[in-house]
């Protein structure tokens, strides 16, 4: 009952706090709703982009991939640091210059309607029908495991528990995305952003003490982290290992093809993380909230793949006991969940609960929140009502974000079963990922190639990926690494939409025009930050590197 004491309180002072601080926002216009009126700052853009990122997906998921690979998934977090150094300095000035709120009306400017067209389904139906209900899921599956709802419900069957906390979070994290716009979404993230990063922390703290107990250790405070670090690192050498194996879910190899295009895509053109750049002040505030979140992101693996090692050997040790899957193997993706449970006293659970529940929300919201942007934009005021005012626009978001969240909350169940939910994530994420990046990729460089060249490249390469990703699936990984296939299909797509572009090509030349939106005098110290931010990336995969394993 105290867990789920604290748990209501925190949960309902971030409710507050996000209301207090946006009552006098502009909701009812399209900028304002949509964009947050251009009004964010750096602080609130770095905090936003960890907390959509840093969800129940990656706490869940990757601290489940860690406790079977060990360190070598952090590639997921690590790699992050060069795809928002290029967002800083390449991608974000050419998308402020364009000002435009979404990637698909960027295609628009770039190759005209029928290209933003496919582009705005194909985000809409991947969100809807990949990302929210996996988001949704994780978190329903952590909490219930963090929060024990079965014993707190009377629920008996985990299904039923996982269904009733979908449900909990889906609602709620509708309600901010649905009526708060852009700014709610990117004050509470940031908000929530600080509680997980603290909470994050104190898991790892307390579960390298409990290893150090655990081997007959007594003492506590930095000495017994230290020495719970040192106890892990002998007991689990080859889990600290930067460098993947060949049988790993992250080799090696796969750093320089799937796994750079898949964290260049999401975090330089993916509609749901760059939307709150997009509303920045002007592009030195954007600058700035990116490179930061590159350096926030360095910090991953301190809360995203170190506690899946430290569960692993508290599981070896006794400490802790896992489910088993289908297989009769440790359910992997329980890790987290119960090491928190098992580490943090009852008051301390309900906080950190309340804070996954923020992640949660702040992935969910986000995604709603752009899944609606997508629509009325490039949809609604598009296709259907060209002539709609901005309260006809917004309504229309809000209508859209509140169909997508009940589609989303009756799906998330069904994911139950999965072997590998992080897994899972980047395989799906994949099939729309690769090509609208080449797309937008081709778009950026090559001034000549026309709309038909690119529609034509777009749904080729659609087509490609979901037939290697759902048909052929079990053939090509006997062949290939699913990574390496997606670096094919994406050098495969650029090189059609170059070879179309001048059978094809425009009648001239694209002209990039400055909107004038947006003040594009970039941050004085962006470059800096920028090889910086490379050079401590280096520095962590030669730190922990062993070629050994290849």
């Amino acid at each position: 009952m105290l867990t789920l004491i604290s748990f209501l309180f925190f949960t309902g002072l971030v409710a507050v706090a996000t209301l207090l601080l946006t009552r006098g926002d502009d909701h009812r216009s399209s900028e304002g709703y949509f964009l947050a009126g251009r009004t964010l700052t750096g602080g609130y853009i770095a905090g936003s982009l960890m907390l959509t990122n840093l969800s129940t997906e990656q706490l869940v998921g990757l601290n489940g991939q860690a406790f079977a690979d060990g360190l070598s998934v952090m590639a997921w977090e690590v790699v992050a640091g060069v795809a928002l150094v290029l967002m800083a300095l390449w991608f974000l000035p050419r998308f402020l210059k364009s000002g435009i709120a979404t990637v698909p009306q960027f295609l628009e400017l770039r190759f005209g309607h029928g290209t933003r067209a496919i582009a705005t389904f194909t985000f809409v139906l991947a969100y809807a029908l990949i990302l929210l209900p996996i988001i949704l899921y994780t978190g329903a599956r952590g909490l219930a495991s963090m929060l024990d709802v079965s014993g707190l419900t009377g629920i008996q069957s985990e299904q039923g528990a996982i269904w009733l906390t979908v449900w909990v979070v889906g609602v709620i994290g509708s309600l901010y995305a649905i009526f708060g716009g852009l700014r709610t979404v990117a004050v509470s993230d940031t908000i929530n952003g600080f509680g997980l990063a603290a909470g994050g922390l104190a898991i790892t703290a307390l579960g390298l003490i409990a290893v150090w107990r655990a081997g007959g250790g007594d003492t506590g405070g930095l000495p017994g982290i230290l020495s719970g670090l040192d106890t892990l690192r002998e007991a689990q050498p080859q889990h600290f290992n930067s460098i993947g194996g060949p049988g790993q879910s992250v080799p090696f190899s796969t750093l320089f093809t799937g796994v750079l295009l898949l964290n260049l895509f999401y975090w330089c053109t993916n509609q749901q993380i760059i939307q709150r750049t997009l509303g920045a002040r002007n592009l030195a505030e954007g600058q700035r909230g990116v490179l930061l979140a590159g350096f926030l992101k360095l910090l991953g693996p301190l809360i995203l793949v170190l506690p899946g090692i430290i569960a692993l050997q508290l599981f070896l040790k006794g400490q802790i006991v896992l489910p088993l899957d289908a297989g009769g193997n440790p359910a992997v993706d329980h890790a987290y969940g119960t090491l928190v449970r098992f580490v943090l006293p009852a008051p301390m659970t309900g906080f950190f609960a309340a804070v996954m529940v923020g992640a949660i929300l702040s992935s969910f919201n986000s995604a709603l929140n752009s899944t609606a942007t997508l629509f009325s934009l490039g949809i609604y005021r598009s296709m259907l009502r060209p002539g709609a005012d901005h309260v006809a626009v917004v309504r229309s978001g809000k209508l859209c974000g509140a169909l997508v969240a009940v589609f989303a909350m009756c799906t998330a169940p069904l994911l139950m079963g999965q072997e590998s939910i992080f897994g899972y994530l980047q395989a799906m994420n994949a099939i729309y990922f690769i090509p609208l990046f080449s797309v937008i990729l081709v778009g950026l460089i090559d001034r000549r190639a026309s709309g038909r060249a690119a529609t034509t490249t777009l749904l080729v390469s659609l087509a490609v990926m979901i037939v290697g990703s759902l048909v052929m699936n079990d053939w090509i990984k006997a062949r290939l690494n699913n990574f390496h296939f997606m670096g094919l299909v994406f050098i495969g797509s650029v090189l059609l939409l170059l070879l179309l572009g001048r059978i094809w090509p425009r009648d001239t030349p694209w002209v990039h025009q400055h909107s004038g939106d947006v003040d594009l005098t970039p941050w004085r110290l962006a470059r800096p930050a920028a090889l910086l931010l490379l050079a401590a990336v280096l520095l962590i995969y030669i730190g922990f590197a062993d070629f050994d394993v290849l």
